[in-house]
């Protein structure tokens, strides 16, 4: 049994409680701010949070006591789309397109995905593990607690295994709170470019039917784009996803604008993820479906992409979006929630109230954990972290920074700078 937990002198205690439905429109403002706030937690879940003079008389005199010292106190970051079991590097991909080659070509000569697909299947299992707890170190150090985590750099059933088996064992430790996505439909892997057809029976009868068995995912995901899984083959793969049981969550409308939204609609995914050249009719149709945006403003940064996706014009629509890192090698190698925060105020105009709300309950929502985590009310894991910061709106004014002082998760230190 954990001992009671007590956090004291938050300057803000930003709780993120209220309605339980994902934040939309005006609700991504109200981040439930408690001023001088406190936190009391019993065996690894918030029993009560207020102000010190509140809850102070119903607290264990014996309590483990954190004084948080005048900073900031949140929920754990929950990062809804991350790339992060992987072999290899991709630097010098990224050194070719700082000197001017497009993503494209690059992927077109043998590079981008494939590259990491031949350097994740010639790493041992052991190889992947260690450099995946590296990365989910970082992720803590940025305040992170929860990270979905894709496979999709084997592209055989056990190599994409085998990273679903590592994703799961960062959960299984306590590392991080883990949600495994099969992203198999990522790319056609070398063997199978003059087949593709094969490659998507193959995807279909023995892959997605294999991970469904060995409950290594509970979701599944997809590239949809003309060049790669277009709209008529993600549906086949999605539908056929659904029929075994995982949840839907789609790579839609990053490179063109070609239905991937529309798609994403018709299907009921959860969420449709990018969606930099997302149209009207597609933002709508993912409204008046009830999917969640998943925006991931790194990846244009990291690519040198003019073009974000349409926030504001999202939180119009009544859209209830989520921010994510999209941690991977090729397009977004960042683990920081704090520069993503940064990149959606200063290039999609979003206010950090709304960015925070992203990053917190509404991607909490969209991994179908809002019962469990982000936002700090009593029943709910206490995974919050304690940050560097006076305010909150500093988490996105400094950046290139990681604010996070303590992190607990289930009410355990886990990472203390």
């Amino acid at each position: 049994m954990l001992r009671d937990l007590i956090i004291v002198n938050c300057k803000q205690l930003v709780t993120l409680a209220g309605s339980p439905l994902p934040r939309v429109g005006p609700a991504l403002n109200n981040l439930g701010i408690i001023e001088d706030g406190a936190l009391w937690a019993r065996d690894g879940k918030i029993e009560r949070v207020g102000t010190w003079d509140e809850i102070k008389e119903a607290v264990p005199q014996d309590a483990d006591t954190i004084d948080a010292d005048g900073r900031i106190v949140l929920p754990g970051f929950v990062d809804a789309h991350t790339h992060l079991v992987f072999g290899g590097s991709r630097a010098d991909e990224f050194e070719r397109r700082a000197l001017g080659e497009s993503y494209q070509s690059i992927a077109a000569s043998g590079g981008g995905i494939r590259s990491t697909v031949r350097q994740t299947r010639a790493a041992t299992e052991l190889e992947l593990l260690i450099s995946a707890k590296r990365r989910a170190h970082w992720l803590l150090r940025n305040g992170t607690t929860t990270a979905e985590i894709k496979s999709g750099y084997g592209l055989a059933l056990e190599h994409e295994v085998k990273m679903l088996r590592i994703a799961k064992s960062l959960g299984e430790t306590g590392t991080l709170r883990v949600v495994g996505t099969f992203l198999g439909a990522h790319e056609f892997p070398d063997e199978f470019r003059d087949r593709r057809a094969d490659y998507v029976e193959l995807l279909i009868n023995e892959m997605l039917p294999a991970v469904a068995n060995q409950q290594l995912a509970e979701y599944a995901d997809v590239f949809c784009e003309p060049h790669i899984f277009d709209t008529e083959t993600a549906f086949r793969i999605m539908t056929a996803a659904s029929k075994l049981g995982f949840g839907l969550r789609m790579h839609v409308d990053q490179l063109s604008s070609s239905g991937g939204a529309q798609l994403a609609a018709r299907l009921k995914a959860a969420t449709a993820d990018h969606l930099e050249q997302t149209d009207e009719a597609g933002m709508a149709a993912l409204r008046d479906a009830g999917v969640q945006p998943v925006l991931l403003p790194g990846s244009v940064y990291a690519l040198g992409l003019p073009r974000y996706p349409t926030a504001r014009r999202m939180i119009e629509l009544g859209l209830p979006i989520v921010l994510a890192t999209d941690l991977n090698p090729g397009s977004s190698p960042t683990p920081s929630i704090p520069m993503v925060l940064s990149l959606a105020v200063t290039q999609m105009k979003l206010s950090v109230a709304e960015a925070i709300s992203a990053v917190t309950i509404n991607a909490a929502h969209s991994l179908r954990r809002s019962h469990e985590i982000g936002s700090l009310e009593p029943g709910k894991y206490a995974d919050l972290v304690i940050h560097d910061c006076e305010d909150y709106r500093e988490l996105a004014y400094y950046f290139g920074v990681e604010p996070a002082r303590q992190v607990f998760i289930g009410g355990e230190l886990v990472y203390e700078r």
